[in-house]
């Protein structure tokens, strides 16, 4: 694919659902040769089931730009090429379900998608979420075959989700959580002075993960490092972090180890900042949704992050791919593109062509197989346990324009020098998974 791309050519509703809650849909980006081949037959249905309200709307908005755009584009060349049988040339069609950051509220936005005719659904920003769907999606399935869902998951890296709890219908394009902890370390094992640290994560299932595997892998790697802190705090509810700064200024800590995301790692970096700790922060997400601003020149240098992709990766194709992003979404706040969501859309289309068909099982077993290549980022999905296998990037954030720098992070002025690319044979990591399949 090439890019820069123009899609210019969008339809009113569009525009609309980017702000919009509830269940808008999208069918967007349309070129008119795109529209005029597939309007053979109705639209291919996808469902983002996720939090566009409430402490964490702009972690779903975000999700909801970058699907949206991975939509636009093959729409723009003319949709999912399926044979005349299966309703030829289909459009690919966006609604948004807004899970309100509940995992009640996500069980009935399922209900509602289902109901909708939804047969593929797009969820992430949760792994505690993500464990009652992929519950319920499995009974589902099981109990009404002739509607069964697929579960595509771009953010919810609990690693419990490709191993003990594996399943036919689930398929993750984000490196679990031990992964990202293994790409991390790679990097913070090799800072000698670092002699204490303090883990700090969200109190549920992704957050205990983190913490569980950074304990794990600094008694392997770094038996030396002490841990002075080391605790868990409501997710989403925390709106004063200064008692928790406080206490990681206190504890002498060179460096913070975490997995927070979304509000609770702004805030968190926020009160860090207040209180002038002047430690490393080793982030899972620590490169947008406003935590290199709210760091600002007490971050540069500090703030490491783990990320499938970062926008200064230094490959012509990457770059050309970020900036085609930012002229689509020219607003600096919506500066938060995700190489991996645009992977899972161009993979499921793969997988419908392959297979010729929108059926459900026909779909996962196809997708069991996929390679995909966008940009120079490339993936495989692992048969196995449904883990995509992609490589991974360690960045640090620096000023904007320093060298390995071109570009800034949400108009921040400061962005983040890849200090570390892992291939995806060295960032693959075993499963215990034991998959049922139909």
């Amino acid at each position: 694919m090439n890019f820069p791309f123009s899609f210019s050519n969008v339809l009113v509703s569009r525009r609309s659902a980017l702000r919009a809650g509830g269940s808008a849909a999208v069918s967007a980006g349309l070129c008119a040769s795109g529209l005029a081949q597939a309007q053979s037959a109705g639209p291919i249905k996808l469902a983002l089931v996720e939090s566009l309200s409430g402490s964490f709307a702009n972690t779903g908005e975000a999700v909801f730009r970058n699907i949206a755009w991975a939509v636009e584009r093959v729409n723009a060349r003319g949709g999912v090429r399926l044979p005349a049988q299966a309703g030829g040339a289909r459009l690919l069609q966006l609604a948004r379900y807004d899970g309100k950051g509940q995992n009640e509220e996500a069980l009935s936005a399922l209900r509602a998608a289902i109901d909708d005719g939804a047969r593929v659904i797009l969820q992430g920003n949760s792994s505690a979420t993500a464990a009652v769907l992929i519950e319920a999606i499995n009974k589902h399935n099981q109990r009404e075959p002739e509607r069964r869902v697929l579960f595509l998951n771009y953010s919810a890296v609990d690693p419990i989700l490709t191993n003990e709890k594996c399943s036919f219908w689930h398929f993750r394009f984000d490196a679990h959580a031990d992964m990202r902890m293994t790409a991390l370390m790679d990097v913070l094992r090799e800072d000698r002075k670092l002699s204490q640290v303090y883990l700090i994560g969200q109190d549920y299932s992704f957050g205990q993960a983190v913490l569980r595997e950074a304990r794990r892998q600094l008694a392997r790697l770094r038996p030396d490092v002490a841990i002075v802190g080391d605790e868990l705090h409501p997710v989403g509810r925390v709106k004063d972090f200064a008692p928790y700064a406080v206490k990681i200024k206190a504890s002498g800590a060179q460096a913070v180890i975490t997995g927070n995301w979304g509000n609770d790692l702004t805030l968190l970096v926020k009160a860090a900042r207040e209180v002038g700790y002047d430690g490393m922060f080793y982030t899972f997400y620590g490169n947008a949704l406003g935590a290199p601003a709210a760091l600002g020149e007490a971050g540069v240098g500090k703030v490491v992050a783990v990320a499938d992709w970062l926008p200064n990766v230094p490959t012509a194709g990457s770059q050309a791919f970020y900036r085609s992003f930012r002229e689509r979404f020219p607003d600096p706040r919506d500066d938060y593109v995700h190489m991996r969501m645009q992977l899972m859309i161009e993979a499921l289309v793969q997988a419908m062509e392959r297979a010729a068909s929108t059926d459900t099982q026909a779909l996962a077993q196809a997708l069991e197989g996929v390679q995909v290549s966008l940009a120079g980022q490339s993936g495989r999905m692992r048969a196995e346990d449904h883990q995509f296998q992609q490589p991974l990037v360690v960045g640090v954030m620096e000023r904007a324009g320093t060298p390995g720098v071109p570009f800034d992070v949400e108009g921040s002025g400061y962005g983040f020098r890849v200090v570390r690319q892992i291939s995806a044979e060295q960032a693959r990591m075993p499963s215990s998974c034991r998959m049922q399949r139909p």
